[in-house]
């Protein structure tokens, strides 16, 4: 990955395209916005690995990012963040402790913050 200071910002010169970044709101991503989606994301490609390999796949999945928690007095840091699964498809949900579990423990990104950002996972199956 590269990236190359604009007037705003900076872009990322990325294999799926360019990336815009920005501080500052209407010029691009913001960093934060970035770190909370690779925390919804990663969770939810291995929310689906692990339901895949129990032989339980999900038709869709929804990820709600339900709160963020910043700490101005820590030059804005993020300190929480909650998640919020929606499954939908044939799913036992008395695997779904089991699937949480393994979902927190095999996420690279959420283990990347553990000890400095607190990630509330919860779910709810329609």
């Amino acid at each position: 990955m590269n990236f190359s200071m604009t007037e705003n910002g900076f872009t990322g010169d990325l294999p799926f395209g360019e990336l815009t970044i920005s501080g500052q709101e209407g010029h691009g991503f913001r960093p934060f916005q970035l770190l909370i989606s690779s925390l919804a994301v990663c969770s939810g490609g291995v929310m689906r690995k692990v339901m895949d390999k129990m032989r339980m796949p999900a038709d869709d999945i929804q990820i709600e990012v339900k709160e963020v928690v910043r700490i101005e007095e820590e030059a804005n840091r993020v300190a929480k963040v909650h998640l919020h699964f929606t499954l939908k498809g044939n799913i036992d949900e008395s695997k779904m402790p089991r699937v949480m579990e393994l979902t927190k423990k095999n996420c690279s990104m959420v283990r990347s913050v553990e000890g400095s950002i607190e990630v509330i996972e919860t779910y709810e199956l329609i």
